[in-house]
């Protein structure tokens, strides 16, 4: 499986980005999906997750203003970012896993896009 993110750059607060990840060598109705970012000196923390057969879910610190969504046709997900903070600022991953998003411990990973969020 091959995961690669795009949608990542510079925006000011209370803007918007959509971050995209396109997947290849699976399909992607047979996976869940996930985002996850690293900020800076921090570790690699979860950010939202498109389950193949439940609802999405999301850390509580972007509930509310990002959005994951997956067209299944196009083997793509997204995750739609509104309200954007500057501590939003970091790369953000796309994953998947063949099993359940829930553990956390996605079986693979995208190279990653840099969002950036000014004041």
């Amino acid at each position: 499986v091959q995961l690669q993110a795009s949608g990542g750059g510079l925006a000011q607060a209370g803007g918007s980005l959509r971050l995209s990840c396109a997947v290849s060598g699976r399909t992607l109705s047979s996976l869940d999906m996930g985002w996850f970012r690293q900020a800076p000196g921090k570790e690699r923390e979860f950010v939202a997750a498109s389950p193949k057969r439940l609802n999405p879910f999301y850390s509580n610190s972007v509930k509310g203003r990002f959005t994951v969504s997956r067209d299944n046709a196009e083997n793509t997900v997204y995750l739609q970012m509104n309200s954007l903070k500057p501590e939003d600022t970091a790369v953000y991953y796309c994953a998947a896993d063949q099993v359940s998003m829930s553990t956390m411990t996605p079986d693979y990973w995208g190279q990653g896009t840099l969002v950036t969020v000014s004041s």
